[in-house]
């Protein structure tokens, strides 16, 4: 057919048409219809071009001129046109678009290939051939018709336009070949797509036939399940065993395991499948997995901590506490801005009251976690904390895994409570053991015995409580920060019991402050007469006490309104049950006034000398410790070393025995911090000088006279602060201890730092008239004489 220079133009959206195929095309716009009936009348050629992305701007684009052989119209208004194309075209230019496009048109003319002297031609056409068959044999919507027709083509360039109309491919890719006005060219462009076709069948086959094979796999597993079913229900085993293995296969695959432990409890399962229910491995393998899917395996998302909230529920839970305050949201700032930071291990030291494990509860309600507290005091067996192996009987996991299965969350506050109280006898030894659990370098793999898989707890905020740190193995101390909580002063009490102790047991027993008021007076007085303590526990039970006789009047209907005050608190708790035993002392000899440090916090004793007849014997009674024994020993030894610097009577120890006691004698007491308010009780009986019972002191001493630093400084100076007394001696190498002590403290002591005994002594002894030094049967008339008066 002879393709006129001037065409009618057809933009087509989703079709290429190439020269030498045949096309059915739906015509739907009126200026189209318009234009084929034209064409129709005419010579039956029109151009059909891919449509451009710059719109109706057709200018240089190749399409391709085509006659048309059939035409159909439909009620709907649109035309169905059968067009082949004859020749590719290029427009010039656009003559006309109203009422439809026609533009001056270029017939671009196909090369001539001689193929007998174009061998790479020749080559690439073959292969071509070859991977089209291919593809038609892999291609559900290529016909075996195909083949043939490639094969009896011998033009390169029919063969590309042949191959690029009947393949699958985007309207881009068939848009280019058409563009590709050279053979060679269109050959190398379809044998590239047909490569790349090729290999997405083979990959969507390769994919259809794993498919295909677990599909097989699942239906033979499933056969067999049926066939076990029915051989079970033969036996008489009609229970709904294979219901329960799919549920538990269901969990497993929903608990979001790790692959170790999912491998673990496909296997465990596999086992439970082959075992009949009423063996007891059945039982044992159940409970096993009922473990594993119980815990919390996958990373739920942590929440976004708002750090002023954080601090204000911490100030709203405690009173003062700063430091433990501050620490806590320097933590929560980091983990804040790094997600990924190893918590520290935090482990709260002080007193039995002071608040240590209401403070890990007011962490876990700050940081938005779920909150476990465990109870180490008194383990003994380490299998408590890494679980049994499942080859016992009743063996169970660790109480660590236990926790975390009961709150069901790794983003836990996990307490471990009283760990300087924990055992260690031939079941072995529970602190080794938490080494692990408390690394966050190691704890990320932490396997229990019980498992046998490894388990993440870096996510865990573990916070362990202690009263005092000597126990506590170094190593396990070494993974801990460790933060003081020391005791409380009466100003800090009072408002403690203010805020928190009275709101609380004025609910717990019915009142409200209309019925019930406590006075400041009357806190004041609670704390001071009937509680001797560090911590506030048994100041809530004396308000509690209160509360309760108060009650007990409103429900008999005695009493509408009452007001505690400091003249009617002995109404409802009896006689005072504590008195300033300082206040009611005078200056004395042979009494010293001695600083300790105990669980319960800092107290103060009083280390007593007496004299009698005999020759250089010790004794030493009030339940004393071997270092305090030591200590008395080297204060005796010191004492007489320097008889003469003291003025102490010739011959005094050789005829006399000296007996040292400590009163509350039931109470253990032990360690070294005694040592110099021994050698001042000693001094002064030897001495004849009294001493300041207003003076307090702490210190270990050498037998050279030095004053060697000790612990607990800052609850030792509030115990004393607390029972009145006035002047402390405390070692000079303990000066930098006193930052923590409180600053109204301070001011109301009066603080004496020793290096040597001698000033020791010096602020502990009154003065005495200076007299010549008296021989022994002097020194002892004149104590008879004093003894008489």
């Amino acid at each position: 057919m002879d393709v006129p220079e001037v065409l009618p133009i057809m933009p087509l959206k989703d079709t290429v048409v190439f020269p030498f195929t045949m096309v059915p095309l739906v015509v739907k716009k009126e200026s189209h219809i318009r234009m084929a009936d034209e064409s129709l009348e005419g010579d039956k050629i029109i151009g059909l071009f891919p449509e451009s992305v710059k719109g109706n701007d057709l200018t240089g684009a190749i399409g391709t001129a085509a006659g048309i052989y059939k035409m159909l119209r439909f009620p709907d208004n649109t035309m169905r046109l059968l067009v082949q194309g004859i020749s590719r075209i290029k427009i010039k230019k656009i003559i006309s678009t109203d009422p439809f496009m026609k533009a001056d048109i270029e017939i671009i003319e196909e090369e001539d290939v001689d193929l007998s002297k174009d061998m790479e031609t020749q080559a690439l056409m073959r292969s071509v051939i070859d991977d089209f068959q291919r593809l038609v044999d892999l291609a559900s919507y290529l016909s075996e018709e195909l083949k043939i027709l490639a094969m009896n083509i011998d033009s390169p360039g029919k063969l590309a336009d042949m191959i690029a109309s009947n393949m699958n491919i985007d309207v881009g890719e068939k848009k280019e070949v058409l563009w590709a006005v050279g053979p060679r060219d269109r050959l190398r462009q379809i044998s590239g797509i047909i490569s790349r076709e090729l290999e997405l069948i083979e990959l969507g086959k390769k994919i259809q036939d794993e498919v295909k094979t677990e599909m097989d796999r699942s239906q033979r597993e499933y056969y067999l399940r049926k066939q076990l079913e029915a051989i079970r229900k033969e036996l008489g085993e009609t229970d709904d065993t294979g219901v329960e293995i799919d549920e538990l296969r269901e969990k497993i695959d929903q608990a979001g395991m790790s692959e170790e432990a999912k491998a673990a409890a496909d296997k465990e399962l596999e086992r439970l499948m082959r075992i009949p229910p009423a063996a007891a491995e059945y039982t044992v393998a159940r409970t096993y997995l009922d473990w594993l899917i119980s815990l919390p395996w996958k990373d739920e998302e942590e929440s976004d901590v708002d750090i002023r909230e954080a601090g204000r529920i911490l100030d709203e839970d405690h009173y003062d506490l700063e430091k433990v305050k501050e620490r806590i949201l320097e933590y929560l700032s980091v983990r804040k801005l790094k997600k990924d930071t190893k918590g520290p291990i935090l482990c709260f030291v002080g007193p039995p009251g002071v608040g240590k494990t209401s403070i890990g509860q007011s962490i876990a309600r700050a940081t938005g976690r779920k909150f476990y507290r465990m109870s180490l005091g008194g383990m003994r067996d380490e299998a408590e904390i890494r679980g049994h192996r499942r080859t016992y009987v009743g063996s169970m996991p660790g109480r660590i895994i236990q926790g975390l299965a009961k709150v069901a969350s790794k983003h836990t506050v996990f307490m471990l409570d009283e760990v300087d109280k924990i055992g260690a006898d031939f079941r072995g030894d529970p602190a080794s053991a938490l080494l692990e659990v408390l690394d966050p370098s190691q704890n990320k793999e932490y396997s229990d015995h019980y498992l046998h898989v490894s388990y993440d707890l870096s996510k865990v905020m573990f916070i362990t409580t202690a009263n005092i740190l000597d126990p506590i193995p170094p190593a396990l101390k070494d993974r801990m920060e460790v933060i003081d909580l020391p005791g409380y002063m009466n100003e800090e009490k009072l408002m403690i019991a203010k805020r928190y102790l009275v709101p609380r047991q004025l609910d717990d027993a019915g009142l409200t402050e209309d019925r019930l008021t406590f006075a400041d007076d009357a806190i004041k007085e609670i704390i001071a007469g009937y509680t001797l303590e560090a911590g506030v526990r048994n100041l809530e039970r004396e308000i509690a006490s209160v509360c309760r006789k108060v009650a007990t009047e409103v429900a008999k209907g005695n009493a509408d309104r009452v007001i505690a005050a400091q003249d009617n608190v002995a109404d409802y708790l009896g006689p005072r049950k504590v008195f300033q035993e300082i206040a009611s002392r005078d200056d004395e000899v042979g009494v010293a006034t001695g600083l300790a440090w105990t669980q319960a916090g800092g107290v103060i004793l009083f280390v007593e000398a007496s004299k009698m007849p005999g020759g250089k014997g010790l004794q030493l009674t009030g339940h004393l410790g071997n270092v305090m024994k030591e200590s008395a020993q080297a204060a005796l030894s010191y004492v007489r070393s320097k008889a003469d610097d003291l003025k102490i009577a010739r011959g005094f120890f050789e005829k006399h025995d000296i007996h040292i006691h400590v009163p509350s004698g039931a109470i253990p007491k032990d360690g070294p911090s005694a040592g110099v308010a021994m050698v001042t009780a000693l001094a002064s009986l030897a001495s004849g000088r009294k001493t300041r019972h207003h003076v307090g002191m702490t210190g270990e001493i050498s037998l050279r006279g030095r004053v060697l630093p000790v612990g607990g400084v800052r609850q030792k100076v509030l115990a004393g602060h607390r029972a009145g007394l006035t002047t402390m001696v405390i070692p000079r190498a303990n000066e930098k201890d006193l930052e923590e002590v409180p600053q109204k403290v301070r001011r109301e002591v009066n603080f004496v730092f020793a290096d040597r005994i001698e000033e020791v002594l010096e602020a502990a002894l009154a003065k005495s008239e200076a007299r010549p030094r008296p021989s022994a049967g002097q020194a002892e008339a004149s104590a008879g004489e004093a003894a008489s008066a």
